[in-house]
């Protein structure tokens, strides 16, 4: 959402999450997208915490290795931030055009942003009409504060990378799901669950109508494995991970259901929540899931029997080309999930709106 130039230039999409980081580099075509770049490297505990880099030396090495050991030219990035980060709003204003809501957003935005305006980056898109009054339209607000963007401009600087576009999680999932489906007008909630925040997205055809992040997610079961099993964290998100996929028994299968219905129950109430208000041919009717935790054993299921609807996992390389001397189809397979908000960043030119 924050261009912060003008220049529309191919970038590198790098999803600095609270326990990894994903790059990937697409290159455009004529037909579509094809891979150059995707990968993943660890981040150690608690380098993000909360959306806030509590460890910045330790980001901007990893980073750098990655983009090192891909030997990535590039040096310009887009980047997003979710959670507490980013502030969503949608919002009723009179009708005017992008040229005028350009000059007035900073004023109009101060009464639905909780800081100082000179603080924050605003950044917002027209929806359309407003459906109940055709003198007034709808707006997605989006604001950040500048702290925290420049927080993530410098530990890209010290990678020695340049932050040009700061997206927002949800909305570069739901750039990934464009380029990979056809969605049509149907209503299709996005849920990307990663380690630290769960973020869910009901768009309709290239509109979102209903962002919700929620501070749950991975961590979850491995803070309880930790807590029920009697283990150190270490040794919790090593069960954790050897679990995903795996047949569910025993103990650690009994903690992890625990954990899935919980989320589960949270997915439910936001979309509870979006479809009590909205009207029949906007309730949703589809749901994909991305994130780290996408392929937790029984997560989806669980979710599927909460909302009473198929639950699909989303590949964010569905359409994308790729050799196969250079990527490993059955490893694109296996990190699919995980590089939904990266391909969402990658397909994004500095001066986008």
């Amino acid at each position: 959402m924050f261009g912060l130039f003008n220049k529309k230039k191919d970038l590198v999409g790098i999803d600095i999450g609270s326990s990894s980081v994903k790059l990937v580099q697409l290159l455009p075509g004529k037909d579509g997208y094809q891979l150059v770049n995707a990968a993943i490297v660890p981040l150690p505990p608690e380098a993000i915490v909360d959306n806030s880099l509590m460890d910045p030396a330790a980001v901007a090495e990893a980073v750098k290795n990655l983009v090192a050991s891909l030997g990535v030219k590039t040096r310009e990035v887009a980047c997003s931030i979710s959670g507490n980060a980013v502030i969503i709003r949608k919002i009723q204003l009179q009708a005017m055009s992008s040229e005028e809501l350009e000059d007035q957003i900073g004023w109009e935005a101060e009464q639905y942003i909780p800081f100082d305006i000179k603080d924050v980056h605003i950044d917002f898109q027209i929806l359309g009409p407003d459906p109940f009054d055709p003198a007034r339209m709808q707006v997605l607000l989006v604001a950040s504060k500048k702290e925290i963007i420049n927080d993530y401009s410098a530990v890209l600087a010290d990678a020695g990378m340049q932050l040009r576009v700061m997206d927002v999680d949800a909305f570069a999932v739901q750039n990934a799901f464009e380029l990979n489906y056809d969605g049509g007008e149907e209503v299709h909630a996005l849920i990307n669950v990663g380690a630290g925040v769960m973020n869910i997205n009901v768009v309709k055809g290239e509109l979102s109508l209903f962002t919700r992040d929620v501070q749950l997610g991975g961590n979850q079961y491995t803070e309880e494995i930790q807590k029920q099993l009697g283990v150190d964290a270490h040794e919790a998100e090593r069960m954790k991970l050897l679990a995903a996929g795996q047949q569910p028994s025993g103990p650690l299968f009994e903690v992890i259901a625990r954990v899935s219905e919980s989320l589960a129950q949270e997915i439910r109430r936001s979309v509870d929540f979006y479809n009590s208000s909205a009207a029949g041919e906007e309730r949703i009717v589809r749901v994909s899931m991305c994130g780290g935790c996408a392929k937790m054993t029984g997560l989806r299921e669980a979710v599927a029997e909460k909302l009473g609807m198929e639950v699909a996992l989303l590949n964010p390389f569905e359409r994308i080309k790729y050799s196969e001397k250079d990527f490993d189809p059955e490893y694109l397979q296996e990190i699919g999930p995980m590089m939904a908000v990266g391909v969402g960043l990658a397909i994004r030119r500095v001066g986008d709106k």
